[in-house]
């Protein structure tokens, strides 16, 4: 699935809300800004690469692409689990770099009010203090929808970065 980004000009000032791809990983629901989605692919044979993190599984070749590739359940601390059918890899694009994140499942594509979107709170931890930007809280059916924020810039200290662009 290729994701376009199209933002007609002089529009973002106005907008009122912002779109975020939506994800779940190890039984929480996740959400990126859909302005960093290159494109989501389904899962095909990763490489792994010697002395990279444990949550690097690897790279893939995506048409002509060396692409490094981050399990984001490993990455949030949470317990490995074997790849399902309905596993696939959001491919990224943040600061020029292209990164593949292995997530359980896609949710879906949704906007989400700027009014629903409340600060994380202030705790101790690698993943609220370091990526999660902020948790929206949407009405549902049964219930409200908690979407954990994510900046994939966060996702690796600059140090995890370098060794893993080091790959290409």
């Amino acid at each position: 699935m290729n994701i376009k980004n199209e933002t007609p000009a002089g529009t973002a000032e106005k907008r009122t809300e912002k779109k975020y791809l939506t994800f779940w990983s190890a039984e929480q629901l996740f959400g990126i800004p859909i302005t960093n989605v290159e494109q989501i692919v389904g899962l095909q044979e990763i490489v792994s690469v010697p002395h990279l993190p444990l949550y690097a599984k690897g790279i893939i070749n995506l048409r002509g692409n060396i692409i490094p590739v981050i399990d984001m359940r490993l990455r949030l601390d949470k317990p490995e689990k074997s790849y399902t059918s309905r596993t696939c890899i959001v491919v990224t694009n943040t600061e020029a770099h292209l990164t593949g994140f292995i997530v359980d499942l896609v949710d879906g594509v949704i906007d989400v009010p700027f009014n629903c979107i409340s600060e994380p709170p202030q705790m101790e931890g690698p993943v609220t203090g370091q990526y999660v930007t902020g948790i929206a809280c949407l009405p549902g059916e049964n219930k409200d929808r908690i979407i954990l924020l994510l900046d994939l810039r966060k996702i690796m200290s600059e140090q995890e970065k370098e060794a893993i662009a080091a790959v290409k």
